[in-house]
């Protein structure tokens, strides 16, 4: 935590929803804006040694500050010893948790069925000498690959599949063999999992998905509670220059206020539209955690707050997703997930996921929850003429 960010008292015991609105705000001062706006800067006034919190902005930035803040009392409400760090991307987040942690020799766990840019990144490792081994996500099957691993790196709910692991299984096996463990946060959010509370070392996430949730910013974070851990993701950050622009932050920053409200009803329509899609008379192989007939819904209910707001299901062919994409009126066909907007994509036109041609990935936005029921019953009737 950059002990440059001081804020109202801070939100210890506090509802979701007063948090996220309260969070990373600067102490009042008379006549100065609530939240202050964005600081653009490439260097600051430094007569003397260069010491104090903001020398050159590719290291520090006031506008990080307070969005870094925020996140921190987000994924650890009421602890003092979380730091987070903010990129400009989802990827650099990422990448800098990854590489910063890695060197030759060592071994790393990725899922198989996480993030589609997964391999890339592991393509990256190994060219510098680092062993990766991949498992699913569903049944805990890392922890057969997990012996002489470095960094067990997890996604739950896997994206698209939303499968679920146990993460307190999980982290307690690694720690155990010495591992350290990051967990990918993006689809749960803040608000609907808190992976350090559940004892990993790393929560990291895209931003640019329901963090932010209205398709507008990219951005990436790390929260992590090992000082000399996070040590070197800041440097990384430092190495490579992955920092966010400050117009980005400070929108970042403001969109966070509203993040319970959209979690709130984007969750609850999530539900309702895969219950709708679970009793459509064709079996869509319907997937998503809130479901009492999944099969991540148990796990899912010991470990999250809410369940998030995509849904996933299979038509039996390419061409009858195509067409059911093509009918929907309400649902943008789009990638990413998390907006106020809805989204809907057959997956598999991308490659790189283990999903069959015609897996829709669909994200439920804001709209009224009997509208998009209705919107999404139609283009599947219309599909399947």
């Amino acid at each position: 935590m950059n002990d440059s960010a001081n804020t109202t008292g801070g939100t210890r015991g506090l509802g979701d929803g007063t948090r996220a609105v309260r969070a990373g705000l600067p102490e009042p001062v008379k006549h100065e804006p609530t939240l202050p706006g964005p600081v653009f800067a490439a260097h600051f006034h430094l007569p003397g040694d260069p010491t104090g919190p903001y020398t050159y902005g590719r290291d520090e930035n006031p506008t990080w500050t307070h969005l870094e803040q925020a996140i921190s009392e987000l994924e650890a409400p009421g602890r003092d010893d979380v730091e987070t760090l903010v990129f400009a991307s989802g990827m650099a987040a990422i990448s800098a948790v990854a590489f910063s942690q890695l060197s030759a020799g060592d071994a790393v766990v990725l899922p198989s069925d996480g993030y589609q840019v997964l391999p890339l990144v592991r393509a990256q490792l190994e060219a510098y000498g680092i062993e990766v081994r991949t498992a699913p996500t569903g049944g805990d099957a890392q922890l057969g690959v997990l012996d002489g691993a470095k960094l067990l790196w997890i996604e739950t709910p896997s994206n698209p599949g939303l499968d679920v692991c146990d993460v307190r299984r999980l982290v307690e096996a690694a720690h155990a063999r010495g591992a350290l463990v990051a967990v990918d946060n993006t689809l749960a959010t803040p608000l609907g999992q808190r992976p350090l509370e559940l004892g990993a070392d790393f929560s990291v996430a895209s931003g640019t998905k329901q963090l932010t949730g209205h398709g507008d910013i990219l951005l990436g974070y790390v929260a992590g509670r090992d000082r000399t851990a996070m040590a070197a993701v800041r440097r990384w950050r430092k190495i490579v220059g992955a920092i966010p622009g400050p117009m980005e932050a400070w929108l970042a920053h403001r969109s966070i206020a509203t993040l319970e409200l959209r979690a709130e009803r984007q969750n609850a329509s999530a539900l309702t539209v895969a219950e709708a899609l679970r009793d459509w008379p064709e079996d869509l192989k319907v997937r998503y955690p809130g479901l009492p007939s999944d099969p991540s819904y148990k796990i899912a209910s010991e470990q999250m707050h809410r369940y998030g707001c995509v849904v996933s299901f299979t038509l039996p062919t390419r061409e009858r997703a195509d067409r059911f994409l093509d009918a929907l009126r309400l649902v943008d066909d789009a990638t990413s997930f998390g907006g106020v907007r809805s989204t809907a994509e057959r997956r598999g036109r991308w490659g790189g996921d283990a999903v069959a041609e015609g897996f829709i990935r669909l994200s439920v936005g804001a709209e009224n929850p009997n509208d998009l029921v209705a919107d999404v019953l139609s283009a599947l009737h219309e599909s399947a003429k």
